[in-house]
């Protein structure tokens, strides 16, 4: 397959397996997250918290588990429709591509990074908040699609076309900046992570590390 096109595969799906299960968690969490008591709840035990003592007594601690979890968590419905309807529009392609296996392996390796990364700074800057939400793993996917298909457009707003790598680009360097400046209660850091460790993952599976697989990916 040449880089910048995509041919999809015989048995195409608009849902694949791994993305519609991905997409009914969230929601299942997210009604559960409508009732205050038992979002407090999740919050406390399954968003991601910073290492060492809480921030705020009484507001929860890290565990291992978070890593994952918090990426099933969401601070609001825009929140939550952002990621969703992200995760779907450069998810579907991929998932077509790969197969779901390897794009499981792929989103939740991105989401782990994303925490990893995020819990370095926070754990280092004071007066930090726990960090929800599934933009980790939503900008691996966004950085997979911008090499996958440098060359497809993505339309900013439904209407102002734009190629997927300068698009990878563009985003990646705004994300940068919020995150320096701090300018925000975005996980910017998070997002950045997500990046980073899906860009090193792929570069894996292409042999392009000192590490090899076992066998290649190609596109």
């Amino acid at each position: 397959m040449h880089q910048g096109t995509y041919q999809p595969p015989t048995q195409f799906s608009v849902f694949p397996p791994v993305i519609k299960n991905l997409l009914i968690l969230n929601g299942l969490v997210f009604m559960a997250q409508i009732v205050p008591s038992t979002n407090a709840m999740l919050i406390t035990w399954f968003g991601l918290w910073p290492l060492g003592e809480p921030p705020i007594i009484g507001q929860g601690q890290f565990w291992p588990w978070q890593l994952v979890t918090y990426g099933f968590l969401h601070g609001g419905f825009s929140h939550i429709l952002f990621n969703m309807f992200a995760l779907w529009m450069f998810g579907v392609q991929i998932e077509n591509t790969w197969g779901s296996q390897r794009f499981a392996v792929f989103y939740f390796a991105t989401v782990i990074g994303a925490a990893v990364l995020q819990l370095i700074v926070a754990t280092m800057s004071p007066g930090w908040y726990p960090t929800v939400g599934a933009s980790g793993g939503v900008f691996g996917l966004l950085l997979a699609f911008g090499m996958m298909f440098p060359n497809q457009p993505i339309y900013i707003y439904f209407l102002f076309p734009i190629k997927a790598k300068w698009f990878v680009v563009g985003y990646g360097f705004l994300e940068l900046v919020g995150g320096v400046s701090g300018s925000s209660t975005v996980a910017h850091f998070a997002h950045l992570g997500g990046m980073f460790f899906g860009f090193l993952l792929i570069q894996y599976w292409r042999g392009k590390l000192p590490i090899k697989p076992a066998q290649r990916m190609y596109w």
